[in-house]
Formats: structure tokens, C-alpha cells, sequence
């Protein structure tokens, strides 16, 4: 599994997860999938990790089962390979979001659970299908325990 996406990511670091791990889920892409992965890393993750240095994946691909059992939204881009969550050390969360909006083709972005001058807090969610560059800008924020979505980066 541990094929080369880009010159700096693999397929395992975009699939990983400590969950599937611990829950002994099954979380190999089918083809489709990895061509989707290979989409978003071209055209996103090796683009950000270029101008700004190194990336951390927190989560890409979920399969169907991982997505349900971490409570993921059932029409959730990452059981495509079309999304992935991520930061850039040493990077703003909100600055990394506005430079990925201004830069950048995409079909959503999302700075989620970001605060206001605290630059470790949240982090930036990115899908890229290239079927469908919407542009869409949201900011994902937590009001009476819900996860509450607003239209740019608040």
C-alpha cells in the first residue's frame, strides 16, 4: 500500500489511521479511490507542501465503516479520496485556509474548529474533485455542542 502519490506523499500516509488500527477496520482503497487521492494530492497537498513546507495529514481516505464508526457524515468526501484534513507546521490554520482560497482550485474548503488567535487550534479541511471546483468556503464552529457551518473563513 505504501505507494507514492506525489514526490512527498504516499498512499499509506493519506489511508493511516490509528482508529481503523485499533478497531481492526479495513481501510484500503479500491482504484477509483486512489486515483481520487492522487487528484487531491497533485492538485492540493503537494501544491501547499511546496510553497509551505511540511503537511500533516490528520485524516484522508475513511472507508465507509471507519467514516460510521468515527461518526463521519454518511455523504463525507473522505470515503471518496476526494478530501483530506490537514495543517502546515508552524503555519496559522486561517492563514493556510485564506492562502488555499486565494491559490488554489477546489471544491471545499472548510477552516474547521479554528480560534481566533490561536494559531494550533483546528485545522483546514480540503476536497478537490475535479468533477465539481465549486469553490465552496465554509467555517466549521461548535455553538450548544453542534457543529454549526458558516458561509467564508469567519
Amino acid at each position: 500500500i505504501n505507494v507514492r502519490l506525489s514526490e512527498n506523499f504516499s498512499l499509506l500516509e493519506l489511508t493511516k489511521s490509528d482508529t481503523a488500527i485499533r478497531k481492526d477496520i479495513d481501510n484500503t482503497p479500491d482504484d477509483v479511490v486512489t486515483a481520487n487521492l492522487q487528484a487531491l494530492v497533485t492538485n492540493v497537498l503537494q501544491v501547499v507542501r511546496d510553497k509551505f513546507g511540511s503537511v500533516k495529514v490528520t485524516s484522508g481516505y475513511r472507508s465507509p465503516p471507519l467514516n460510521s464508526s468515527i461518526g463521519g457524515s454518511k455523504t463525507s468526501q473522505h470515503c471518496f479520496g476526494f478530501a483530506a484534513d490537514f495543517e502546515v507546521g508552524g503555519m496559522d490554520n486561517k492563514e493556510l485556509a485564506v492562502w488555499i482560497r486565494d491559490n488554489l482550485e477546489f471544491t471545499q474548503l472548510i477552516l474547521e474548529f479554528y480560534t481566533e488567535g490561536d494559531a494550533n487550534s483546528g485545522w483546514v479541511h480540503c476536497a478537490y474533485d475535479a468533477t465539481d471546483l465549486k469553490k465552496q468556503v465554509l467555517t466549521a464552529t461548535k455553538v450548544d455542542g453542534k457543529t454549526k457551518y458558516l458561509t467564508g473563513i469567519a
